[in-house]
C-alpha cells in the first residue's frame, strides 16, 4: 500500500482543505473521497472513506480524501453542500495535475454521496462516480440524469437513510446505474466495511480502466 502524504487544497483566499494524497509511480487514475455530512462528525478519516480510499489504493489508483471546509485543519464554515462542491473541485484540480492525462473519479459517503453525484455532473474530467450509502430520504439524487458516466450505488438492506425501496425506485429511475445491496448493513456499514470494499473496487476495476490501457 502506498502511504498518504498530507497535503494543503487552496479553494480561494484564506480558504484551504487539509487533505491526504497516496500516488503509485504509474497511476492508472485517480479518484477523490468526499467524507459525510461536517455537522455530524463527518470528516475524512470516517472508516468508510478510509476502506474507499485502501481498496482503490490497491487498484494501483492515485487517492485524495480531504476534509472539507470547517472540518478539522480545513478553514471557512458549512456551507449547506454548495460551498463543499467547490471543495471537491478543488481537490479534483490537485488530482488533476497529479495523474495527468489518466481517468479522474470521485466518490462519497452519505452527504459526500449528495456532493459528489453534483460535481460529477458538471465537471466534464470526471469519468466516473461511486455514491456510498445515499441519504436519499435528505436529498433528491435527480441530477444523476444528467451525464451518463459510469456510476456505482453501494447501500445497506438496513439503511434508514437510504431505505431498500426508495433504492430500488432510484435503481428503477437511472436502469443505467451499477446498484449494490449489502445485506444487513446499515447506513454506517458496521461490520460490513469488507463486502463495502470489495463491491467499489471491482466496479472500480471494471469501469475505471486507465487511458491506453488494453
Amino acid at each position: 500500500m502506498i502511504s498518504e502524504q498530507s497535503v494543503v487544497i487552496d479553494v480561494r483566499q484564506q480558504l484551504i482543505l487539509e487533505a491526504r494524497l497516496a500516488v503509485p509511480a504509474s497511476p492508472g487514475g485517480g479518484i477523490v473521497v468526499c467524507h459525510p455530512h461536517p455537522l455530524y462528525g463527518g470528516d475524512m478519516d470516517n472508516p468508510v472513506v478510509v476502506r474507499v480510499q485502501e481498496v482503490c489504493g490497491e487498484l494501483g489508483l492515485a487517492t485524495l480524501r480531504f476534509n472539507f471546509r470547517s472540518v478539522g485543519g480545513s478553514t471557512g464554515s458549512h456551507a449547506n453542500g454548495v460551498g463543499e462542491q467547490d471543495d471537491a473541485v478543488a481537490a479534483l484540480d490537485v488530482l488533476a495535475k497529479t495523474v495527468g492525462d489518466q481517468p479522474l473519479a470521485i466518490a462519497g459517503y452519505s452527504f459526500g454521496a449528495r456532493v459528489a453525484a453534483l460535481v460529477a455532473g458538471r465537471d466534464a474530467r470526471v469519468s466516473g462516480v461511486a455514491l456510498i450509502a445515499p441519504p436519499l430520504t435528505m436529498y433528491d439524487f435527480g441530477c444523476l440524469d444528467g451525464r451518463r458516466i459510469p456510476t456505482l450505488m453501494v447501500a445497506g438492506t438496513a439503511d434508514t437513510y437510504c431505505p431498500a425501496d426508495e433504492f430500488r425506485k432510484l435503481e428503477a429511475r437511472f436502469p443505467w446505474i451499477e446498484t449494490v445491496s449489502i445485506e444487513g448493513a446499515d447506513h454506517f456499514f458496521f461490520g460490513k466495511l469488507f463486502p463495502l470494499g470489495q463491491a467499489v473496487a471491482e466496479w472500480a476495476r471494471r469501469r475505471l480502466p486507465a487511458r491506453g490501457a488494453g
